[in-house]
């Protein structure tokens, strides 16, 4: 055999090989390019909560951390990973875990915006005894680890038990936190009370796309075991909760929203708009993005009335009213309004929209041109009824038939809350929090 042969069989098949390597990775950073310019262009350059801090010097370009990252915010430019769209980061935490040379940290804040995180000890104790953080709101986002401290925060629970006539704990977010501490609490027999503001099981988990994966990793929770799975669907994930809720025989309060938290003696009461709780000890296993804001308008309770877009399968067909002026409201807006025979209009208060992705602003306009969807700036709600919606544009009232409203006006966080019962919050700019013990 020649050795001009050899060459051809062996070295023509990797050369194409590299050929077709390397063109594939420059449309792929092309688009993570365009990407992070769209970024720049529209001032979204900082991430809102928990997000990932590439080290170049340990990055390899591998691309791990891109295949999992349920909203595209990671992507490869000269050979090193970047966060290319911060704003779209939801401190999923696959990143990390998927990263082969621990390249990733995740953090909260940057040098130019800080983010606020209490103060909790190797007990997942806060500066107030008897109040208990675990999870995403004490900086915790993966599921797997938020789990796991839900579990611990309750060992540590379990050494304050309540006197007669008073619960020894209640769990506040029905996340994986919550979840887990429930069970645990279940298995020490402690009495309990698990609230949740929505109408599942969830928490955070909720808000992210459908059918992305939600966990990376196996975890270990109380009565079940040891959970194997290494990827997991959103809806799989939820589904196992629910059947997990219902073979443990956890009761979950949903739709009751935790109002306010008071010292009562040697415990504190839990104060919901259905009554309040007696407890011992109070678990705050809630997420960062806080509670809806609402609107603050008559109709706004019917249940037509949504904070979040989740299947826009559902509105098809349908009349449906977004409102808000960010991208959430603009994504959501167009999303709905490609599905067959829907309805959608899109209300902002402002004259135009600021601070909003170019490719976001371009999609909005190629609906509104379309007439695919009705732009209506300078309209604020007035009022929601059961099959129309009443906007005030400008002075003049402005009637639309309607079946859905989707708000999207952000959240209100929970550090007011923290700081109204003495919870001490630290201000972090890109640094990570104090890992609890354990």
């Amino acid at each position: 055999m020649s050795v001009t042969y050899l060459v051809l069989l062996y070295l023509v098949p990797v050369a194409l090989f590299v050929a077709v390597y390397t063109a594939r990775s420059r449309r792929h950073e092309a688009s993570h390019r365009e990407t992070l310019a769209e970024s720049i262009e529209a001032g979204l350059t900082e991430p809102a909560s928990l997000h990932p801090v590439i080290d170049p010097a340990r990055c390899i370009g591998s691309a791990a951390c891109v295949r999992v990252c349920p909203e595209r915010a990671i992507g490869i430019i000269a050979g090193r990973a970047q966060l290319v769209d911060p704003a779209a980061c939801i401190g999923h935490g696959a990143c990390a875990e998927a990263c082969p040379v621990d390249a990733i940290q995740l953090v909260f804040g940057t040098e130019k915006r800080g983010v606020d995180i209490p103060q909790v000890g190797p007990d997942f104790q806060t500066n107030v005894p008897g109040i208990f953080i675990a999870g995403e709101l004490g900086g915790m986002g993966l599921i797997r680890k938020a789990a796991e401290q839900g579990r611990q925060a309750i060992d540590h629970i379990g050494e304050r038990r309540a006197t007669a006539g008073e619960l020894d704990v209640a769990i506040v977010g029905a996340g994986p936190a919550g979840l887990a501490a429930s069970l645990a609490a279940k298995e020490r027999r402690l009495r309990f009370v698990l609230l949740e503001q929505e109408q599942t099981l969830g928490g955070s988990i909720l808000h992210y796309p459908r059918h992305k994966i939600a966990m990376t990793a196996p975890m270990q929770l109380p009565i079940v075991g040891r959970v194997a799975w290494r990827e997991i669907s959103k809806e799989a994930l939820l589904e196992f909760w629910d059947k997990v809720v219902q073979r443990a025989g956890v009761k979950v309060q949903f739709g009751e929203r935790m109002e306010a938290i008071e010292r009562s003696g040697d415990c504190f009461v839990v104060r919901t708009p259905r009554g309040e709780y007696r407890a011992r000890n109070v678990l705050l296993s809630i997420g960062r993005r806080g509670t809806p804001r609402k609107l603050g308008v008559a109709g706004e309770d019917l249940d037509k009335v949504v904070y979040s877009l989740l299947d826009p399968q559902q509105y098809r067909s349908r009349r449906v009213l977004v409102v808000g002026g960010g991208d959430s409201a603009i994504e959501a807006a167009v999303t709905v309004a490609a599905e067959p025979a829907t309805e959608v209009a899109l209300a902002y208060r402002g004259a135009a929209f600021n601070r909003v992705k170019p490719k976001n602003r371009r999609r909005l306009d190629a609906a509104n041109a379309d007439g695919r969807l009705r732009l209506l700036l300078e309209s604020k709600v007035a009022r929601i009824e059961r099959s129309e919606v009443l906007l005030d544009r400008s002075g003049a009232t402005v009637r639309l038939s309607n079946d859905d409203v989707i708000v999207c006006a952000g959240g209100e966080l929970p550090m007011a809350l923290l700081k109204s019962i003495g919870v001490m919050v630290e201000t972090h700019h890109g640094t990570a929090p104090a890992a609890p013990a354990g």
